[in-house]
């Protein structure tokens, strides 16, 4: 049996594509269905069905365009109630593509409609088992989403239902079963996943600390809900895209295209409430950017970083990005439920400048400069996330995470000098930003981050010092 996993590493995520005898399922597509649409014509094939694990919250799935492109039935499991025409299948019920079938297992827990999918092959032998959310690689998945959209669905209520899910659907399944879930290490919705993208059953029964067949249920719980950080802001917001229904991703790409020479882009910033979201590479903002414009690179973990700090998906965003690069910028803010892009700077940035428009720039210093200015007792903010600082941090540094900055702002001195920094430099770009864009322009950046200052030789210490920012 073929399994297709198609990975989009900037969110963790994978979709599964299935073909037998010009038949294919989609599972957990992303929002651009394009490519699901050009690997079933090279495959002479249509698409069928798409199933869904769930209600996703850390993005927006292709599943509407999906249908109205290709007439696919969506599927979802048991309980789900979306806001359009679904197949809501029961448990066990079989699914068939060509030769292969698909069965329904029903595993509330990470939410209660989660469902996996069992793959039997050709000669009816049992192949894998799509988890979504359910089972990851080293990890499970967070109980803790479904209460942001029906509060009575506590943590504890949803992790004891993941606990019977594991012990009484998934784990008796046989150890030769490929697992294939929707997401590996870097995503938010679990907390240990390991940097694989598939394994056996068996083998996650041997090292995955969710499955030990000694462990009780109160023991489970208590193992999953500790260090169990806050979801990022958005999530809820895509899970009501998801159940609700969504703008087609064609108009949202059409309408982010436009076209705004410099002037025509300062009035749309100045008229519409807009923010204005630098994409290029940290070096390139630092040495000038539009003023109160918002950085966060592409080259990184962008999608993650834009819905944890602009918080609302219907914002309107105006674009500078590189020349080339504005339609995969569109694309991958509407993956995380940004559909509101009104528009980008023609020409890019060098256009802003040839207009003769004002612009900013952000200072930054190299490490070993830091070391000389570390000795006249200077203020330096850590924004690296809480478990990196309380590892290793610079001597008397402070610290908040990037995610809880606008939480912060306060903090920060008003008048005096003070030297930000992240692990390599791309957070405390974002940082400066941020800061320099609610007025606080007498910030210094680190260029290359703690990477660099451990290189110059600062002195740091893994104890949380006293004047950590809470």
């Amino acid at each position: 049996m073929k399994v297709e996993q198609i990975y989009t590493g900037c969110l963790a995520h994978a979709a599964y594509y299935i073909e037998s005898n010009g038949e294919v399922a989609i599972f957990d597509p992303l929002r651009e269905v394009q490519p699901y649409l050009d690997r079933a014509i090279k495959d002479e094939a249509k698409i069928k069905y798409i199933f869904e694990t769930h209600f996703h919250a850390d993005f927006v799935s292709g599943h509407l365009d999906l249908k109205k492109k290709t007439g696919a039935h969506i599927v979802f499991g048991p309980t789900a109630s979306p806001s359009y025409d679904a197949v809501i299948a029961e448990d066990n019920q079989i699914f068939n593509i060509g030769d292969y079938k698909i069965k329904v297992i029903h595993t509330p827990g990470h939410t209660m409609e989660s469902t996996t999918y069992l793959l039997i092959d050709e000669n009816d032998k049992e192949y894998g088992i799509i988890t979504g959310d359910t089972l990851f690689i080293g990890d499970v998945g967070r109980p803790d989403l479904a209460q942001h959209i029906v509060s009575d669905l506590t943590e504890e209520i949803l992790a004891g239902h993941l606990f019977d899910s594991l012990r009484n659907k998934i784990m008796p399944l046989s150890d030769h079963l490929i697992v294939f879930p929707n997401h590996g290490a870097g995503s938010a919705c679990g907390k240990n996943m390991s940097k694989e993208t598939t394994d056996t059953l068996g083998n996650q029964k041997e090292v995955n600390y969710a499955l030990r067949a000694d462990m009780t249920k109160d023991e489970f719980i208590k193992e999953l809900l500790d260090g169990l950080t806050p979801p990022p802001g958005y999530f809820p917001s895509n899970v009501l895209m998801n159940i609700k229904g969504y703008t087609s991703f064609d108009e949202v790409i059409s309408k982010g295209k436009t076209a705004l020479k410099a002037d025509a882009f300062e009035v749309a910033a100045n008229e519409s409430g807009a923010i204005v979201l630098d994409v290029r590479h940290q070096e390139a903002f630092a040495k000038g950017h539009i003023p109160r414009s918002i950085f966060i690179g592409l080259d990184s973990t962008f999608a993650p970083w834009v819905g944890s700090l602009i918080k609302d998906v219907k914002q309107p965003i105006l674009l500078v990005a590189p020349e080339g690069r504005e339609e995969e910028t569109i694309t991958r803010l509407s993956r995380v439920g940004f559909d509101n892009t009104i528009g980008y700077l023609e020409g890019g940035f060098e256009a802003w400048k040839k207009a003769a428009k004002e612009y900013d720039k952000v200072t930054a210093i190299s490490a070993e400069e830091l070391k000389e200015a570390i000795d006249h007792n200077v203020p330096v903010f850590d924004v690296r996330k809480d478990g990196e600082f309380q590892a290793e941090h610079i001597e008397g540094a402070k610290h908040t995470s990037l995610d809880k900055l606008n939480e912060h702002l306060a903090e920060f001195p008003k008048d005096e000098i003070f030297y930000v920094h992240c692990a390599a430099g791309y957070r405390s770009m974002i940082a400066s930003s941020i800061l320099k864009s609610r007025g606080i322009h007498n910030l210094i950046d680190v260029d290359g981050g703690f990477n660099a200052i451990k290189k110059a030789g600062i002195k740091t210490t893994n104890f949380v010092c006293p004047s950590t920012l809470k």
